[in-house]
């Protein structure tokens, strides 16, 4: 069953999500991308939706629609990826970072989480591993803070 669209044509869905990201991310901010920035459009809209979104540093994680978008000018590309952040505690927290869902995880032993997109919030979270894709969150990104709250 397909889900209901919740926009009333491309342009209206493009123009919201850039919108959205710019009242989230603020100019020096870094922005971890999980996949499937742009599908179905041209190259062109492509570079030019790009253009306009804020964040000191994008960084992509491909996923399964990125044929153009491993063309823009991200500060990098990846398949997967692991971050280190500063962990509610103040101590280093790895998070792993994949367009798929993982049941497992390098170091999730270690208390490493897990963000995911793909599955556009079909796949309940656990306690360490959870889905960030805009549709979950209001058609914007999300905060490392906001997706620990969610975790809890």
């Amino acid at each position: 069953m397909q889900a209901p669209r919740r926009f009333a044509s491309i342009e209206e869905h493009d123009e919201t999500l850039i919108a959205r990201w710019n009242a989230a991310v603020r100019p020096d901010d870094i922005v971890w991308h999980l996949g499937d920035f742009c599908y179905r459009c041209s190259e062109e809209h492509a570079h030019s939706a790009f253009g306009r979104l804020r964040g000191r540093q994008r960084f992509l994680v491909r996923g399964n629609h990125d044929r153009i978008s491993v063309r823009l000018p991200w500060d990098g590309v990846f398949d997967v990826a692991r971050v280190v952040v500063p962990g509610p505690d103040g101590l280093p927290q790895g998070v792993w970072m994949s367009h798929y869902a993982h049941r497992v995880w390098p170091r999730m032993h270690r208390g490493d989480l897990h963000f995911y997109g793909h599955s556009h919030g079909t796949l309940p979270g656990t306690a360490a591993s959870t889905d960030v894709r805009v549709d979950c969150f209001g058609f914007r990104p999300v905060t490392l803070d906001e997706i620990r709250v969610r975790l809890a």
